[in-house]
């Protein structure tokens, strides 16, 4: 596995993220099992939300002895300061620890829940609130859909934010305007050390009616082959860390591919997997 210092928190995290939402609908055995599989290829990040299920009800057993293996993030989708502060409260103890590495507002893309989660009384607030008090160390933003990276570049003109998630994979960067706006995002986070999450890595597209295969909310790639060149296609960007599919199962084959010599796919490579699977953009 390789590591990478993640932005200016001074931690040297996997490339892979665990990302926990893969544990919202599992038995704490299968979990367990996941952890495990986790310790052999050297995962030391887990990427977990309030909002996923069961997963920091998972993730807790794992803390009471391994708290020291992880740099462990949540998130919170709350958009005021009270109700944003009582969710950390329940994630903590969800979570069975005293301090998050990195607690994140989720899903901050829309323009009214943007003005709510930065204006006086809201989730920043609480955020910063709550690094005061040492219960977070580093404070982050996540979103979904075409507008994610605009949306990230107005919050850091607000807020010097440790870390950005956001989608990121070849279907999605064919939208030319996604892409310039993800390339101006990248810079900016480049010269201030922002650490980037990306997920979706491993998305098909949207699943057809009454065709859901996967615990994940899209349609996703299975092909052993297809994974690794979607894998080291987001790899490649040495900038990028890759947050893990949403589906247990699918995990190993995401892991065996980041654990190979990282080659960029070729364009070609790219139209060929695209054509292959019948990819499509998730976000449109």
């Amino acid at each position: 596995m390789d590591y990478k210092e993640f932005g200016r928190t001074a931690h040297r995290s996997s490339r892979v993220i665990f990302g926990a939402a893969a544990l919202g609908e599992v038995t704490q055995q299968e979990a367990d099992r996941t952890l495990g599989l986790l310790l052999d290829h050297g995962i030391n990040h887990i990427d977990t939300a309030r909002s996923y299920g069961e997963s920091e009800l998972r993730i807790g057993p794992w803390m009471k002895q391994r708290r020291s293996a992880f740099f462990l993030a949540s998130k919170t989708g709350m958009r005021t300061k009270a109700e944003a502060l009582e969710e950390l409260k329940q994630t903590l103890d969800r979570l069975k620890t005293d301090h998050l590495d990195l607690w994140q507002l989720h899903f901050l893309v829309d323009a009214q829940e943007w003005e709510a989660a930065m204006a006086e009384g809201g989730a920043l607030e609480a955020a910063m609130e709550a690094k005061k008090q040492g219960l977070v160390r580093f404070i982050g933003v996540t979103g979904h859909g075409v507008d994610a990276p605009k949306a990230h570049l107005k919050s850091l003109k607000v807020y010097d934010f440790d870390a950005v998630l956001l989608p990121y994979n070849y279907t999605m960067l064919q939208n030319p305007v996604y892409n310039a706006d993800m390339a101006q995002l990248l810079e900016v986070c480049s010269k201030r050390n922002v650490a980037v999450q990306t997920i979706k890595s491993l998305a098909r597209g949207a699943y057809n009616p009454n065709e859901k295969t996967f615990a994940t909310w899209y349609d996703a790639l299975s092909d052993e082959s297809s994974i690794e060149k979607a894998v080291h296609y987001v790899l490649s960007n040495e900038q990028l860390f890759l947050n893990s599919t949403g589906d247990i199962d699918l995990l190993p084959l995401l892991l065996k591919a980041a654990e190979k010599p990282i080659v960029r796919p070729t364009e070609e490579e790219m139209k060929t997997l695209v054509e292959k699977e019948g990819m499509k953009a998730l976000f449109v």
